[in-house]
């Protein structure tokens, strides 16, 4: 069976992990890369029209942006420790470099810069919010990394979760594919998958009310599911605790979702 046209499986091999453009999403605003570094080694990109969010997954590296330099960025050794990571936030018509002082994982989230002249900043990982989200097998471990309550960006909004095994998350499913505040916004979304242990899988489907759209896929240790539009539930199995980085872009900076009314009643007060 071929794989879904939505899900971007890791490559195994080479400096990049996985690299989804606007182009191979088929869509307008989010970009998502990983890189993975070794100590000593450096990677530079041009941000041109596109704002980035630099995330350190894991490792630690110092970032130089326009020769303003931010030094040993990183602390996590694994995405599942209970510490939030680092990420500095860079407008478009910037040239970053990042050199990984330890072998480093590092994120490369990005959307249209706007118009709006905007400043290079370190996002304060004892800034960053931490939230318990749901209960019982729905429970799931929040850290906002860039959200729309954050006016430093134009577009983007970053957020990881850490859902335990044999937990569910962005559940009930929930979708925000319409321009329609107050009920709903229109965000193009990324999820970065890590599994422990690294040979676990998780499942993730996305699929839209007419079901136009209904995708299942098992993902990986690195995988990747591009969420272009649709609900898009995720399904820990036992034994294995999963991660993912979500990057959010759309016309509005503002993420308001509508959960599908079929499985809305478990929101419900117990009777």
């Amino acid at each position: 069976m071929p794989l879904s046209p939505l899900l971007v499986k890791a490559s195994a091999q080479g400096r990049t992990v996985v690299d989804v453009t606007p182009e191979r999403a088929g869509w307008t605003h989010v970009g998502f890369k990983v890189l993975r570094l070794a100590e000593g080694e450096s990677e530079s990109v041009d941000t041109g029209a596109r704002e980035l969010c630099l995330v350190v997954l894991t490792g630690t590296v110092d970032v130089e942006v326009d020769g303003q330099r931010f030094d040993q960025l990183g602390t996590r050794d694994s995405v599942f420790e209970p510490v939030s990571p680092a990420a500095v936030y860079v407008p478009g018509g910037k040239t970053v470099t990042v050199r990984a002082q330890r072998n480093a994982e590092v994120a490369l989230c990005t959307a249209p810069a706007g118009t709006e002249p905007r400043t290079v900043s370190v996002i304060d990982p004892a800034a960053m919010t931490r939230s318990v989200r749901g209960k019982g097998s729905n429970t799931r471990h929040v850290c906002d990394i860039l959200p729309h309550t954050d006016p430093r960006a134009a577009h983007l909004l970053v957020v990881e979760v850490l859902t335990p095994a044999g937990h569910s998350s962005s559940y009930p499913p929930h979708k925000h594919e319409r321009d329609a505040l107050p009920e709903e916004t229109r965000l193009e979304e990324t999820y970065y998958h890590r599994l422990n242990p690294p040979q676990g899988f998780a499942f993730q489907r996305v699929y839209t009310d007419d079901r136009s759209l209904d995708e299942a896929m098992a993902v990986e240790n690195h995988d990747t599911v591009m969420v272009p539009r649709g609900y898009h539930p995720v399904v820990a199995p036992h034994g294995y605790d999963l991660y993912y980085l979500n990057v959010m872009a759309g016309p509005t900076r503002y993420w308001v979702f509508r959960n599908d009314p079929a499985h809305e009643w478990m929101l419900q007060p117990a009777a």
